[in-house]
């Protein structure tokens, strides 16, 4: 399920804060550049370019909300660099990382899924969230 500004400014309500206009350029901001897994700097230079007067440590502390809410996934790809994702809701995906020009590709694998279906069924453990990340080369690198 697609997440939307309407679904982020429900949650916050939930949870007694209000949707912000810095909030709302920085959730902007990561859904323009979806797939891109930006790091909070990133994220700063590009709310930068449309609100000049918001500050970087606005942007960790909107980032770490988002994670505490569950709209965001804060990942680390080894490159000392933490990333953020949306959070998609019965949409898991899994990373390729390339470790020449640190390329990052997402891809979705039913033997993954499947494999955690048996996990609960064999060990009675209810699995709520996995983390798969590849490290190799891409084709424009090998």
């Amino acid at each position: 399920m697609k997440i939307t500004i309407e679904k982020v400014k429900d949650k916050l309500a939930v949870n007694n804060y209000k949707m912000t206009s810095q909030r709302l350029i920085i959730l902007e901001s990561i859904i323009e550049n979806e797939g891109e897994h930006l790091s909070a700097e990133e994220v700063y230079a590009k709310v930068k370019e449309e609100e000049p007067g918001i500050g970087l440590a606005t942007v960790y502390r909107t980032l770490e909300l988002f994670c505490e809410l569950d709209i965001l996934h804060q990942l680390n790809f080894g490159d000392n660099c933490r990333r953020y994702e949306l959070v998609h809701e019965n949409q898991h995906h899994h990373h390729l990382i390339c470790i020449n020009c640190n390329s990052i590709t997402e891809f979705n694998d039913e033997i993954l899924e499947d494999f955690e279906a048996g996990i609960k069924e064999e060990h009675n453990f209810a699995v709520t969230d996995h983390r798969i990340k590849f490290y190799g080369y891409c084709e424009d690198c090998q």
